[in-house]
């Protein structure tokens, strides 16, 4: 067995409704955030709230259905790896991303839900 691995497991809100995108191949693909929250209590008692955005992708057939099932604001786990990439911007500068690439979804918002 294999110890070290690269798996992430989310449970948070969509930030705004998947679209799906083709890309070069022929390649479907559908890129969104998830929010995640936590909540502690400071040192003088009070209840705060820390929200975190994470940037997610996911591919192919799994893409496809999780933008005809999801909307903005619905409750989904997402199961999946981090994956690193870099890009040059226009001005020759290079920026790094991490992002989940998502291998399974559940759908924790019932379809028919109106959030």
């Amino acid at each position: 067995m294999n110890s070290m691995r690269n798996k992430v497991t989310l449970i948070g809100r969509l930030g705004a409704k998947p679209e799906i995108q083709t890309v070069k191949g022929g390649f479907m693909i559908t890129r969104f955030s998830i929010a995640t929250k936590e909540s502690f209590k400071e040192k003088n008692g009070e209840w705060k709230d820390n929200t975190q955005w994470h940037n997610a992708h996911m591919w192919g057939k799994s893409a496809e259905n999780f933008v005809k099932l999801a909307d903005k604001g619905f409750e989904v786990a997402i199961e999946g790896r981090l994956a690193n990439s870099s890009y040059e911007t226009k001005t020759g500068e290079k920026r790094y991303q991490t992002e989940v690439e998502v291998h399974d979804f559940v759908l924790l918002t019932p379809k028919t839900a109106k959030v």
